[in-house]
């Protein structure tokens, strides 16, 4: 296998929240403040300054193997389609200059790309495939299998095409026929890890996401003396029934769901499926802004980020002091890469 460290132009830094974004809570000295959700110990102040370029990062994130050679391709695109585009339009926002259409249309993409491609989005995607995947493998199969039988009755020979993204997807097919008989076993094995997130990835930003223009969008003011945080998992979808009802597991076409994205200190990115959005550039009205201040913190994964700290956030929400917690979490992400790619090559020997 190739080693990219010694490409200069190889991007093993993974932002999974760009630098571009979070330049807009830098302060003068071009650094940001942040308040960590899970700390080793109690001695780890509340607040510590940092570099953009310092926090919301890992390693490999989105690397993938290909014929035995680590491909950035994934990162080279999020960068090109939809954080490169978005970089002028936020300074605008934060100008509070005329957006145009074309600028909404990046912006919406901006706001798509954040929504799955952090940490967080991929725990929750694993999470879910591990209890879904297998009965869902199955019924692929069984309705493969049916056809293949249809069209052995009909003495069709039938012909599977390749999908273009199959590598991406990163599954395996094998099938076992003994001589001479007449049937067989077929077998189809996926990973519930970084290729299949990469896949997903791929085909939100690229089918699924449309939902997301359809809907009427704008951007709201933070009230006079108070800011918009942001987190390492920004975008927020939220279905809010009461104040003792409400979860963020709103969907991207989902009527009634709230979708909001702080763009800045001063603005947040909103929308409610299916309603009249407020005018542009309205202010907030304080007790709503705490409202928003809350559902952005909650929502946070691991980081809450601010221009400068704020001491309502941790009573919002307190952090949790657990050594052995932060300590394993620290090794998952050290063992990321090589992990994922044992599995990869287990499945794939020859690739």
């Amino acid at each position: 296998m190739s080693d990219p460290a010694n490409d200069r132009q190889f991007k093993r830094r993974n932002h999974f929240v760009p630098r571009s974004y979070l330049k807009q809570w830098a302060g003068d000295d071009g650094r940001l403040w942040v308040y960590r959700l899970l700390v080793p110990h109690e001695r780890v102040p509340l607040w510590k300054p940092a570099s953009p370029k310092a926090v919301t990062v890992h390693d490999h994130l989105y690397t993938k193997v290909v014929s035995g050679t680590e491909s950035d391709e994934i990162e080279r695109w999020l960068d090109a389609e939809f954080e490169g585009p978005a970089e002028r339009v936020l300074d605008k926002v934060s100008r509070e200059e005329r957006l145009t259409a074309d600028d909404w249309h990046r912006l919406v993409r901006f706001l798509a790309a954040q929504d799955v491609r952090t940490p967080a989005r991929l725990m929750e995607s694993i999470k879910r495939w591990q209890a879904q995947l297998p009965g869902m493998l199955e019924d692929v199969m069984r309705e493969a299998v049916a056809k293949m039988e249809a069209a052995q009755k009909q003495g069709k020979r039938l012909e599977v095409e390749p999908r273009e993204d199959s590598e991406l997807l990163g599954g395996k097919l094998t099938t076992s026929i003994a001589a001479g008989a007449g049937m067989g076993t077929m077998r189809y094995e996926m990973i519930a890890g970084r290729n299949l997130w990469l896949f997903h990835i791929k085909h939100l930003l690229t089918r699924t996401a449309q939902h997301l223009h359809r809907h009427r969008w704008t951007i709201l003011r933070a009230p006079p003396g108070m800011e918009w945080p942001t987190s390492d998992d920004p975008v927020i979808r939220l279905n809010f029934n009461n104040s003792e009802n409400y979860d963020f597991g709103g969907g991207w076409g989902s009527k009634g769901t709230e979708i909001f994205m702080p763009l800045n200190p001063r603005h947040l990115m909103y929308t409610h499926i299916g309603e009249q959005p407020p005018e542009k550039w309205s202010v907030v009205p304080d007790d709503l802004m705490d409202w928003f201040l809350r559902f952005i913190v909650e929502h946070a994964h691991r980081h809450v980020l601010a221009r400068t700290p704020d001491h309502r956030l941790p009573v919002i929400r307190p952090r949790k002091v657990d050594p052995e917690q932060h300590r394993h979490e620290e090794e998952q992400w050290r063992l990321w890469h090589q992990e994922q790619t044992a599995a990869e090559t287990r499945l794939h020997p020859g690739r």
